[in-house]
């Protein structure tokens, strides 16, 4: 599929699903304490940059994005749905949400201290990862953060409903040192490696990778 085929079913799928999507997860950060947890370790890593912007990439109806806010950093979402930016927008008016592709984000170079992609490259192409990469790389200043959260594995999952709706959308899962390597080829140092047992024996085990821009 085309980059313009995997972003158009991607978004699409997301537009179209706003109000389930929102209740499906209303509660999963507060079932996940290592998430949390990461995502604090995260924040204080951003802040001993001495550069607090953190773009929360894939960031969906906003709620990581408050979080981060809620760690002191100067906090923004970014994401291929219209729909999820809407919600985002009305729900946490005092944060910037803006419409945009991992694959070429409206950013300058070096302005970050952190890049947050939490379950968003999942729904990216295998191959298309180091695209996506090296323009986090771009956008992150020199000594900057990255933290990936993904699903361990080694296939491609496709779902054509959700809660009743038709949705078009891929699952990529990763392997934590394919990742690694990949990070380390785009130019970025991994600082640090989990891999989360699975809360249940029907879901698959979690990966969160942290980096850093030399």
């Amino acid at each position: 599929m085309s980059d313009a085929g995997f972003l158009s079913a991607t978004r699409d799928s997301y537009d179209s699903i706003v109000g389930e999507y929102v209740e499906g997860v209303k509660t999963a950060l507060d079932e996940a304490p290592l998430d949390r947890a990461m995502l604090g370790m995260f924040a204080e890593l951003v802040r001993s940059t001495g550069n607090i912007t953190v773009a929360d990439v894939g960031c969906g109806p906003g709620r990581v994005t408050v979080l981060l806010a809620g760690h002191g950093l100067d906090a923004f979402g970014v994401d291929l749905s219209p729909g999820m930016i809407g919600y985002a927008r009305q729900a946490y008016p005092g944060l910037r949400f803006e419409v945009g592709s991992m694959l070429d984000l409206d950013l300058p170079d070096g302005g970050l201290g952190g890049l947050l992609a939490y379950f968003s490259i999942i729904h990216l192409p295998w191959q298309r990862r180091p695209a996506a990469f090296a323009e986090f790389h771009r956008v992150l200043v020199s000594g900057g953060y990255l933290m990936l959260v993904f699903q361990i594995g080694d296939d491609i999952r496709h779902r054509d409903e959700f809660e009743g709706k038709q949705i078009d959308l891929c699952f990529h899962r990763q392997r934590p040192a394919e990742v690694a390597r990949l990070l380390t080829e785009a130019g970025f140092l991994v600082l640090v490696t989990v891999e989360q047992t699975p809360p249940t024996p029907d879901r698959p085990p979690l990966g969160i990778l942290v980096a850093r821009r030399p």
